[in-house]
């Protein structure tokens, strides 16, 4: 089984955490799997609506092109899932979002969900999701670290300090959500999933925190063992009608080649 996994990180800005994440998922993945582990330049490093948008076109056609190679699966290695739905209308291999099977593993296991995210400003993002997800009524919790990608290099890179201060600060935020009712903590992100799955039995308080990265790639090898066994696959009527090979083409030309027109005449 080959696994496709698109991260939204720089691989060269954040190697140590490329090649921890890379060696991590290879470690707990089945006997004869293997993920590829991809990121993204530039990454999604200017937080909002608009960086998720270029980056999930981009992780879009990288899937389409991962499908056309041979993968069993493609991961949307990026917490708020941008582009899910548009690559699952567009393969017929299984398509993983980290924040869509992980909150969902997180409702088997409690029933008040809190995430704890990396800036404010995907706060709206996170409870957008949940409703998408059907579980509004069971994420009430939700905080930013506000701190950025590079804040965990040092700790992906060895430095035991900085993987404790990093820890701390992963508690602190989401010490207050589980006092005011949350059962479950859910780093909203593979960055602080990875590292709080480095401690075995982690929790905060009473609440167990989810490993997002481990989570991620077991419901990645699952789909794959399940499509093989009975086909199954997302829903191809409304919810997601399989696109037509043209509109496929006229995506990965577009982000090939951008704008083919001018807006306007006198531009040309």
């Amino acid at each position: 089984m080959r696994i496709f996994w698109q991260s939204f990180i720089d691989a060269t800005a954040s190697a140590a955490y490329m090649k921890q994440l890379s060696d991590y998922l290879n470690g707990i993945a089945e006997p004869g799997t293997t993920v590829d582990v991809f990121g993204i330049s530039p990454p999604d490093r200017h937080f909002g609506r608009l960086a998720e948008f270029r980056c999930a076109a981009i992780a879009i056609d990288n899937g389409l092109e991962a499908a056309s190679r041979g993968y069993d699966a493609v991961v949307v290695g990026h917490f708020q899932d941008p582009g899910l739905y548009e690559l699952k209308s567009a393969l017929t291999i299984p398509v993983i979002g980290a924040g869509e099977v992980s909150m969902h593993y997180a409702a088997r296991l409690g029933r008040r969900i809190a995430l704890v995210t990396l800036d404010d400003v995907f706060l709206v993002w996170h409870y957008e999701q949940a409703d998408l997800y059907g579980l509004g009524s069971r994420v009430r919790h939700v905080v930013g670290m506000n701190c950025t990608p590079a804040d965990f290099s040092a700790a992906f890179d060895g430095d035991d300090e900085a993987r404790r201060r990093m820890l701390a600060a992963f508690s602190a935020c989401a010490e207050p959500l589980v006092r005011d009712g949350a059962d479950i903590v859910v780093p909203a992100g593979i960055l602080p999933g990875l590292l709080v799955g480095g401690e075995y039995g982690f929790k905060v308080l009473h609440a167990p925190v989810i490993n997002t990265a481990a989570v991620t790639l077991k419901s990645a090898e699952m789909d794959v063992r399940l499509h093989n066994i009975d086909g199954i696959e997302v829903s191809r009527g409304p919810f997601c009608s399989l696109a037509t090979p043209q509109a496929v083409e006229d995506f990965r030309n577009f982000v090939a080649k951008g704008r083919q027109a001018p807006l306007f005449p006198s531009d040309v």
